[in-house]
């Protein structure tokens, strides 16, 4: 249940206009025209022009490459009264494409930066920070900065955004809502309910020391708006003749992959701008 980040290069834009300087140099004949000398009055506009407004090749990008792993599993729940009418699964999403989405959303929010792309990195490396070995006596190895690092070694970059998904619980319940998907709740067949949700996480990383910059701060207001709403956000809400039956049967279903859609974008749009301008 992975994710991504958005890496905020600083050094890659200088990089390239050396590179530019010097292709352009060896392509310059050996022996060169001496340039035109220019009025006085024409120096003096240029040089002042010059500092007021940079070169564009010297400018550092605001923003830079981008990896996302949301992932392919949809966690649909059935709960009853007792765990024995509890159902749970983990259905593989086949074209979904919420990477993507993630991908496309931090491009949006960035201006369609042209710099925004994404980074791979290898199949299962966030599985430690999702299945730790001790939740008790964590590991460093297993936490998300580390985990950043080793999949980073080549980036270079001065940040990373990662969106990762988390576990939380139906308020006033020990009952799990894992990552995103949908659960259905009730007694029996009756007086029953059904709802999506989205737990999506934004973490910033400090590119050289990979310590975090912000997490749960930056939404916080946010957040805290929505657990007070008097009445539930209309993304989560679910017909109970829409919830999969059975549970498998979520993969195929055109309703609930363009729902999920909506309401992960939407968790992304409200909380991205609060990251990307951070300093």
């Amino acid at each position: 249940m992975p994710v991504p980040f958005l890496l905020i290069r600083r050094l890659a834009p200088i990089a390239f206009a050396a590179a530019f300087t010097t292709a352009a140099w060896a392509q310059a004949p050996s022996t060169p025209a001496a340039p035109a000398k220019a009025p006085p009055a024409a120096k003096k506009a240029a040089k002042a022009k010059s500092a007021a407004k940079p070169s564009a090749e010297m400018t550092p990008s605001r923003h830079g490459p981008l990896s996302t792993a949301l992932g392919d599993q949809l966690a649909v729940s059935k709960f009853g009264l007792t765990v024995f009418e509890t159902e749970e699964d983990d259905v593989t999403l086949p074209g979904w494409g919420l990477d993507d989405l993630a991908v496309a959303r931090v491009r949006a929010a960035t201006g369609g930066d042209p710099t925004v792309h994404r980074i791979s990195y290898p199949t299962g490396a966030f599985e430690p920070y999702y299945h730790p070995t001790s939740r008790f006596l964590p590991d460093p190895k297993e936490g998300l900065s580390s985990i950043v690092r080793n999949v980073t070694t080549t980036a270079n970059c001065a940040r990373y955004l990662v969106v990762t998904k988390f576990e939380t619980t139906i308020p006033n319940t020990t009952l799990r809502l894992r990552g995103i998907g949908a659960y259905n709740q009730g007694l029996g067949s009756l007086l029953r309910h059904s709802h999506l949700f989205a737990n999506v996480n934004i973490t910033l990383i400090d590119g050289q020391s990979y310590e975090k910059i912000g997490s749960f701060s930056a939404d916080t207001g946010a957040r805290l708006a929505e657990t007070m709403r008097l009445t539930e956000d209309p993304l989560n809400k679910l017909d109970n003749a829409d919830f999969p039956e059975p549970l498998a049967a979520a993969a195929k279903s055109a309703i609930l992959r363009e729902r999920l859609r909506t309401l992960v974008a939407a968790k992304l749009d409200r909380d991205l701008p609060s990251y990307l301008k951070i300093e």
